[in-house]
């Protein structure tokens, strides 16, 4: 079966949906502290199973492309960007400058992963 998407975009796209979804697991309980924790946990479990499902299957196929630091780099960046708009969309937590800064020097550090010297 040929691939729809080439190898290099793929990875993104998935990686992308899964955050969106490990980041829901791991945060959408905090607007309901009165939510039984093991109902949290389970619920959570649920949401972080689909983002497996997502996960393996882009490092799968970008690791025909990426070296296994590029992918696990560009994660935690897709990781960063997705955890922002999650904070200040859904917990209604603004992003100061030291924030954006931070994320900043994050994403110019992954720079060096993907750049060759």
């Amino acid at each position: 079966m040929p691939n729809l998407i080439s190898p290099a975009i793929s990875p993104i796209l998935l990686l992308i949906a899964s955050n969106v979804f490990m980041t829901t697991a791991w945060y959408w309980h905090l607007k309901f502290p009165t939510t039984p924790l093991f109902k949290v946990i389970l619920i959570s479990w649920g949401l972080a199973l689909f983002e497996y499902c997502l996960a393996v299957p882009a490092n799968r196929i970008g690791h025909q492309v990426y070296s296994a630091a590029q992918l696990k780099t560009m994660q935690e960046v897709i990781t960063l960007v997705v955890f922002a708009l999650f904070s200040a969309l859904y917990l209604k937590e603004p992003l100061g400058w030291n924030h954006l800064v931070g994320f900043a020097l994050i994403a110019g550090g992954a720079a060096f992963i993907f750049h060759k010297f």
